[in-house]
């Protein structure tokens, strides 16, 4: 796996321990070793300017990603198996570490496990997940439960 991670923001960031979450979370969802995929930490003055670029909404959010692949988890999932042992560019995960710090406090939640989440998150839907339809949003939400637990994290 090859995960690119760059921190364009001055709070305090794990950033061993989201490489090594994001490694985790990759390997549990089967994808090939040939994966790469890409994490932005940055303000939230720069994820709202993302917000807008990309999704047309005004306002900074916790999270975006940015499949590479089209929509649609099955085109997705069928191209990563089509590419074993070549790299895959699965795409990026941008988040905004002082929105989610504001919001794991909303919460009564550790930031650190916010933002645990919120990489997950980002990474399921990288890989084909989503959370359009009730049902979608139980699957998701429920593998996201299973990966943090897997590390020892519990969850909201």
């Amino acid at each position: 796996m090859e995960i690119h991670l760059s921190n364009h923001q001055d709070l305090p960031v794990d950033v061993d321990a989201l490489r090594a979450l994001a490694a985790n979370v990759l390997e549990n969802e089967a994808m090939p070793s040939s994966t790469e995929v890409g994490i932005m930490l940055v303000t939230d003055d720069d994820m709202e300017a993302h917000n807008h670029r990309f999704l047309g909404r005004d306002g900074p959010t916790d999270v975006l990603a940015l499949p590479l692949a089209p929509p649609g988890a099955e085109h997705r999932r069928s191209a990563i198996r089509a590419g074993a042992g070549i790299p895959y560019a699965l795409g990026d995960v941008i988040i905004a570490p002082g929105y989610v710090r504001s919001q794991a406090r909303r919460l009564g939640i550790a930031y650190e496990d916010e933002m645990a989440l919120m990489l997950a998150h980002g990474l399921l839907h990288l890989i084909g997940y989503d959370h359009e339809s009730d049902v979608e949003a139980e699957q998701m939400e429920s593998r996201e439960r299973q990966l943090l637990a897997g590390i020892g994290m519990e969850q909201r």
